[in-house]
């Protein structure tokens, strides 16, 4: 209790970032485990709070990583409504959305690959020109997130396990750099992907 008194006493723009950011994580949290397509538009807020919180507490990869949001927020936004229900329904993409799908075996060594390599490149970037205390963990998260927002666009069910592992390890990470609002949302978010697997899985057509 002394140390959540202490927190709220030293108040700081930065704390203000924090806790706005729970917000927006949860409101995206709850779109996603609706399988939402509205989730894509809080995907372009986040990164913007997001983006200032990890710059300045030195995780330079997540940061970095907002600007990949952005994108694949645009991404899937297109993959939801227009390509898949084009080739699905015939249609123009003018009713219906993608429909939920498994992780297709075929791509799963690839994917694993690519992943693999998007972790050895940040890494070296983080060791090579930034100051990262934690070059290992901080490239490896953003290297899986890079995988797991992918597979999201996909609507792949098994979106929800990458994240299961994104958000374990962030919750340590988020801990150890002292923002305690991202890593209580970040402990939510590893209880939720379980959950939302299992509502996902509910949802794959017959």
């Amino acid at each position: 209790m002394d140390a959540i008194i202490q927190y709220f006493s030293d108040f700081t723009w930065v704390k203000a970032i924090d806790m706005a950011g729970l917000v927006l994580g949860l409101i995206y949290l709850w779109l996603e485990f609706k399988a939402s397509i509205w989730l894509w538009l809080v995907s372009v807020i986040m990164p913007i709070v997001h983006g200032y919180l990890y710059w300045e507490r030195g995780l330079y990869a997540d940061f970095g990583m907002e600007v990949y949001y952005v994108l694949a927020a645009v991404y899937g936004y297109a993959m939801w409504r227009w390509v898949r229900s084009r080739r699905e329904n015939g249609n123009n993409g003018e009713n219906g959305e993608r429909s939920i799908t498994h992780f297709p075996l075929r791509r799963v060594l690839p994917v694993a690959l690519i992943g693999l390599a998007l972790w050895g490149v940040i890494y070296w970037i983080l060791v090579t020109w930034t100051d990262s205390s934690v070059p290992v963990c901080d490239s490896f998260t953003t290297a899986l997130s890079m995988v797991a927002l992918w597979a999201l666009a996909q609507k792949y069910a098994e979106q929800w396990l990458l994240w299961l592992v994104v958000d374990a390890v962030c919750t340590v990470l988020y801990i150890y750099k002292q923002i305690p609002f991202t890593a209580c949302l970040y402990a939510f978010y590893t209880v939720m992907a379980i959950l939302g697997y299992r509502q996902w899985l509910k949802k794959i057509p017959a």
